[in-house]
């Protein structure tokens, strides 16, 4: 029983602090343009960003970026009556194309500085 409150205990003191720990996105996108300079962020081919380089929040805002896109993207699709993975494709290549000299782009899997 003593076991069953102290599962209990943490479990409710998880619950409390994990929202707390997720960035939002408004967090993230002030971060977005430094981490990508700093070499720690890139744009990929499929329209989502990823982590060159370990370090400081770079994981926490490619997560709420990625996942403000995804939203994004499934709404342009269902707007088209196309693919979420059509809207993906257009977005990567764009975001690529856009990407200023100096930063990380993925090309054939690997992490190139365009």
């Amino acid at each position: 029983m003593r076991r069953l409150i102290q599962l209990s205990a943490f479990i409710m003191a998880l619950a409390i602090t994990l929202p707390a720990l997720a960035m939002g996105l408004d967090e993230a996108k002030q971060k977005l343009d430094g981490f990508k300079q700093q070499g720690l962020i890139g744009e990929t081919p499929t329209g989502y960003l990823d982590v060159v380089k370990a370090g400081g929040d770079a994981s926490a805002v490619v997560q709420a970026i990625n996942n403000a896109r995804r939203a994004e993207y499934t709404r342009i699709a269902e707007k088209h009556s196309i693919s979420v993975t059509q809207v993906e494709t257009v977005a990567g290549q764009k975001a690529i194309e856009k990407t200023p000299s100096g930063q990380f782009v993925l090309m054939n899997g690997k992490w190139v500085r365009k």
